[in-house]
């Protein structure tokens, strides 16, 4: 059978009119193509680590592909900045990273072979991070305001446990500080809370500022005493916790997050076909429920554009407080 001419042509101009959207589409639709990898900063087992692993279980059932989280820590995030920089802009390439994104650039300047502002894209944020202020168990003190008159009155001069120089919770030391006017010996523990924790529950330090889920457990069995959390409004699993905002020191302290990101010049269909899928699996029930159980809240982008707008912005915010107080790393 014959098609008229005025079907042919209708036919013709569907398929002119539409191409660059098909074109598009299948940009985005082809992938995968083989196995992904997530990349990782930091060592297994941190918070970071748990939420690619817990990306990679879900989001593997929706592309049909293996999905490996490859650890690679050192240099303040930037040895896994770098790989993830270099890879193909084809979405097999990807990286979980935490605040210490928007902060590594600023204070490894003059070291570091690349850029992430200028070399990664932001997908979208995946978690913010609820973190509690906490003391020792011999410190007098169950307030950020008992705290801050213990060592005014004393002179006391209190060990205050940070990751590593550069690192957001040193850089909320820094901050902490200035805000209260009191000083306390920073003490940067490279191993991150899996090192500081110890200090604080042996008293080598006295008070840190660390993530809920690696804290909570120790709270809970008298080994640690939380003074604040910084998150907007009290914590369902500490309601007698106050918030740093409620204590008189709002804007204090962080609520991290980790975001996930791809090489730049990722095709635009392809980006977007990776935050549809991404938040779908986010935004799930289940992921909600799970990432609850640890202390851990999702918190989804609405566009790749806003994640790269809240980058900018956290960009600046730590980049003050680094030429503030003219923090380099060697």
């Amino acid at each position: 059978m014959k098609s008229s001419p005025l079907l042919s042509a209708i036919l013709l101009s569907t398929i002119v009119a539409g191409s660059p959207v098909s074109l598009a589409q299948g940009k985005g639709d082809s992938f995968p193509t083989r196995p992904i990898r997530i990349i990782v900063g930091f060592q297994p087992g941190g918070v970071t680590d748990l939420v690619a692993r817990q990306l990679q279980a879900r989001i593997t059932e929706v592309w049909g592909q293996p999905v490996i989280v490859d650890n690679r820590p050192g240099a303040s995030g930037a040895i896994a900045f770098t790989l993830a920089a270099k890879a193909d802009p084809d979405g097999h390439t990807m990286l979980v990273s935490s605040e210490s994104i928007t902060i590594t650039e600023t204070t490894l300047a003059r070291s570091m072979t690349i850029k992430p502002s200028r070399e990664l894209m932001g997908v979208t944020n995946l978690v913010d991070v609820p973190h509690l202020f906490v003391v020792n168990m011999s410190v007098p003190a169950t307030t950020i305001a008992g705290l801050v008159e213990h060592v005014k009155k004393t002179g006391a001069r209190l060990n205050y446990a940070t990751s590593a120089i550069g690192t957001y919770t040193h850089l909320d030391a820094i901050r902490f500080q200035k805000a209260t006017g009191i000083e306390m010996t920073v003490v940067p523990y490279k191993g991150g809370a899996g090192q500081f924790i110890p200090a604080v529950i042996g008293n080598e330090s006295q008070f840190v500022m660390v993530n809920t889920a690696s804290s909570l457990p120790h709270v809970r069995a008298g080994r640690m005493r939380p003074l604040a959390t910084t998150w907007p409004s009290r914590r369902p699993e500490l309601p007698e916790v106050p918030t740093i905002a409620e204590a008189g020191y709002p804007g204090v302290g962080t609520n991290a997050w980790n975001g996930l990101f791809v090489p730049a010049g990722l095709p635009k269909p392809l980006l977007a076909r990776l935050h549809r899928d991404v938040v779908q699996v986010m935004d799930s029930p289940a992921m909600k429920e799970q990432f609850s159980k640890q202390y851990l809240s999702v918190v989804v982008s609405k566009t790749p554009a806003a994640f790269h707008d809240q980058l900018r912005a956290d960009f600046r915010k730590w980049q003050q407080v680094v030429v503030e107080n003219n923090i380099r790393i060697e």
